[in-house]
């Protein structure tokens, strides 16, 4: 089966930068979309950012200017560079991917472990 493994994470300071990765193994016909989502304590989850097959991208207006989304297609990668960084960026980052896998009928969405971020003040 398809599997997404982040890494990454760890502990950093304000004003720090960190660079996430998320790479998708296993039987994989086609990827489409993307994206990375978080999930701070007592918050829901939600989208921080998202890279088309073709490169297009949208953030979440908190990380607007400050993080940047990129792929590699030919590795099934996902890249989030992470800038100026928050305490209120805290929170478990998870990848995301729209995933078509040999033999499969079509896309199905599959979601990694998550890495921990901590930015400290």
């Amino acid at each position: 089966q398809v599997q997404l493994v982040e890494s990454g994470g760890g502990l950093v300071q304000a004003g720090g930068s960190l660079r996430l990765s998320c790479a998708a193994s296993g039987l994989i016909f086609s990827t489409r979309a993307m994206g990375w989502y978080r999930q701070a304590p007592g918050r829901q989850r939600e989208l921080v950012a998202v890279i088309t097959s073709g490169g297009g991208t949208n953030y979440a207006d908190s990380v607007k200017g400050r993080f940047t989304i990129s792929r590699d297609n030919a590795k099934n990668t996902v890249y989030l560079q992470m800038s100026s960084l928050k305490p209120e960026d805290t929170a478990v980052y998870y990848c995301n991917a729209d995933v078509w896998v040999v033999r499969g009928e079509g896309f199905r969405e599959v979601w990694g472990q998550g890495t921990l971020v901590t930015v400290s003040s």
